[in-house]
């Protein structure tokens, strides 16, 4: 999570991730929870006291940049949301004259979702704050795999190796789906994709994943099955006949879930469209689906990384300053 072209400790991408740095995170999120589970509702940690950390999303978002703002705050930080629709942004400010403006602020922490892949790593090599991947076009949403890796190995144990992901649905624009396949293929575990040809990409078969284009298939003795939303936002043409043939055929249902094992995790990073990629009862199946567990886990998380992040930080201050006085 340091690059010799980028000034701070950073989280851009599961792609280049190295295992360990992942279950540093893992390691420090359990710790946390452990600590966290001790805790009143009002107390909170003091790790991130006197840091500041913006949130700068391009693109809307409720349970992303919620989820950060409370794991900061959890963490004794000062949040700043930043409203792109009335900033400089809107008037026509470019994203590196926002950085040099937000660095000049010298902020701790910029968590950033834009709509460009690749525009958290451009603003990362133009601050001293440490970047984080909030979300960038259908590129990666890191920190999404961390939470979903995380609630998995809390069911599943912490050795992913050889269990069956099934990641379903809209592979093409998902940027959750390829940041949980780089890092799940990591951690060992054996995905599984499936989806309409239409909804695939043309390098998925360079993922190192297996390729289903029959959902039945698919989850025969799935350990997770892991449903995406049709993402029509981003969706330029004519994808599907309709939403009730897909589903007929790439829905998650009662009988569709009974293929996988018996106690296989349903989850979702949210949000959820009931009755087009899952029905209402599975989505809400006790025992079963974790998709809630995801959105706790999710400030967990990224408290987690959070924590790394400054760590990583106050080792970094202290080497310079040990160089200044050498």
């Amino acid at each position: 999570m340091f690059q010799h072209d980028i000034p701070a400790p950073f989280l851009l991408g599961t792609l280049d991730m190295q295992r360990h740095h992942a279950e540093a995170i893992f390691e420090r999120a359990e710790r946390i929870e452990r600590q966290f589970a001790g805790l009143r509702t009002s107390e909170l940690f003091q790790e991130l006291a006197g840091k500041t950390v913006v949130n700068l999303f391009y693109e809307n978002s409720t349970r992303t940049r919620t989820s950060f703002e409370i794991a900061a705050k959890r963490l004794g930080a000062m949040v700043i949301n930043m409203d792109v629709a009335t900033s400089s942004v809107g008037k026509g400010e470019t994203l590196l004259d926002t950085a040099a403006t937000l660095n000049a602020m010298q902020p701790d922490f910029l968590v950033i979702r834009h709509p460009f892949a690749g525009a958290p790593k451009l603003l990362a090599r133009k601050v001293q704050a440490s970047v984080i991947n909030g979300g960038d076009g259908t590129h990666e949403h890191p920190t999404q795999a961390l939470l979903d890796a995380y609630t998995m190995r809390k069911h599943l144990g912490k050795d992913l190796s050889n269990r069956v992901i099934v990641i379903a649905g809209d592979i093409r624009h998902s940027r959750v789906a390829r940041s949980n396949i780089w890092l799940l293929t990591r951690l060992g575990a054996r995905v599984r994709v499936v989806a309409p040809p239409t909804l695939l990409p043309g390098e998925m078969g360079q993922f190192g994943v297996d390729l289903f284009y029959d959902m039945r298939k698919a989850v025969e003795g799935a350990d997770v099955v892991m449903m995406l939303r049709l993402q029509r936002e981003r969706m330029q043409g004519v994808f599907l006949p309709s939403q009730s043939e897909y589903f007929r055929y790439f829905g998650l249902s009662d009988t569709v879930l009974a293929r996988a094992k018996p106690h296989a995790l349903v989850m979702h990073p949210g949000p959820m469209n009931r009755g087009v990629e899952i029905e209402t009862s599975v989505a809400d199946l006790e025992g079963r689906s974790v998709i809630e567990e995801q959105v706790h886990m999710g400030v967990i998380t990224r408290m987690a990384i959070f924590s790394v992040l400054a760590e990583q930080r106050r080792l970094v201050a202290e080497n310079r300053s040990e160089e200044l006085m050498a």
